[in-house]
């Protein structure tokens, strides 16, 4: 029996999606800006998500979200349990039904995971353009755009092909900050008198991250009140040696995805390199300046009138970062002071 045109019509605005994107942190937060603009050009879409259960204080109190799927992968895989991982994909089938599934990590367990959920339709980034070719394979529907592309349009691009949006990439310059918490975390250690600013020495690994002696360096040349974060023993034991050179900053406790999303709101400026929080602070509109070594700037961010970017001269490989490219402490403490200071005198 065919539905009418009001019917047909109704079953579109009322489109249930679900949206798969596991990981990383950063990664995460590029993802997660399409979520107004598809509120904005069709407010009855329902939005789901499937996301590592490490990364779910992400996207616990988007208000964009109707309900969140956890997953283990990683703890199969960090077990080496090909149990934990049969029962993790057998629970996996029960999510949905969908009208579409979009899978915006293009590797190819995202891949799998997209077709295991029960849905008319699995959409996602083609062979050319998948951060791994093979995951194409798994989707009813592809989309070409090119993975060396910048990363947040690409996920604009996508969700308005899958969707079938007119959302525009210029609409990013205009987006409302999209991190929230369920309460306010409070730290003794932000001033009232000078401006704050949260610099972070770690990344996911060392050729990204900025020298301590510079940090150190930096830290003095700036009248700004300093919070140093860390998120491991690794990057505690970094803050601790920028203290050492620089007694006045303060180290940060641990804190949690929800803490850490609290806390950048009420600062002034970050400052740190390709990774996670940097990017959390151009999800809230809060100025920041994030430092390139051997991953692209022009990829991995978007820059706007407050975020801003510095990069070493090297040559670098959207596929694959170099881990022997330490240009990144070529970068000169000056330049990201300069920054910094045309920053701060704008808020």
């Amino acid at each position: 029996m065919w539905c009418s045109e009001s019917e047909c019509r109704c079953k579109i605005l009322s489109m249930k999606i679900a949206i798969v994107k596991l990981s990383a942190l950063g990664d995460i937060v590029h993802a997660m800006v399409v979520l107004q603009f598809i509120k904005k050009h069709n407010s009855e879409i329902e939005v789901d998500w499937v996301v590592e259960e490490c990364y779910k204080g992400l996207v616990e109190f988007n208000p964009h979200i109707s309900k969140i799927h956890v997953v283990n992968i990683k703890k199969a895989k960090k077990n080496k349990s090909l149990f934990l991982l049969y029962k993790e994909l057998r629970r996996i089938r029960q999510f949905g039904p969908y009208d579409i599934v979009v899978d915006m990590q293009s590797l190819t367990k995202s891949a799998i995971i997209s077709c295991l959920i029960p849905s008319r339709l699995s959409v996602g980034f083609d062979k050319s353009s998948a951060r791994e070719s093979l995951a194409s394979i798994f989707y009813n529907k592809t989309f070409k755009y090119g993975y060396s592309e910048n990363v947040i349009e690409r996920n604009l691009a996508i969700i308005s092909f899958a969707l079938g949006l007119n959302a525009n990439v210029q609409e990013i310059n205009h987006k409302h900050p999209f991190l929230y918490v369920n309460q306010k975390y409070s730290d003794k250690n932000i001033s009232q008198n000078k401006k704050n600013i949260i610099l972070i020495p770690g990344s996911s690994d060392k050729s990204k991250c900025y020298p301590i002696s510079s940090l150190a360096r930096l830290t003095t040349l700036i009248d700004a009140n300093f919070l140093v974060i860390w998120g491991n023993s690794q990057e505690k034991v970094m803050a601790e040696q920028i203290k050492i050179q620089s007694p006045t900053i303060n180290i940060c406790k641990k804190l949690s995805i929800e803490s850490l999303i609290s806390l950048i709101s009420q600062v002034e400026l970050v400052i740190g390199p390709d990774t996670g929080p940097t990017h959390m602070a151009w999800a809230l509109n809060i100025a920041s300046i994030t430092i390139f070594g051997p991953t692209p700037g022009y990829r991995n961010t978007y820059e706007t009138k407050i975020n801003k970017i510095i990069e070493s001269e090297s040559r670098v490989n959207p596929f694959k970062i170099n881990k022997n490219d330490m240009s990144i402490s070529e970068i000169k403490v000056k330049n990201i002071v300069s920054i910094a200071n045309k920053l701060i005198e704008k808020i």
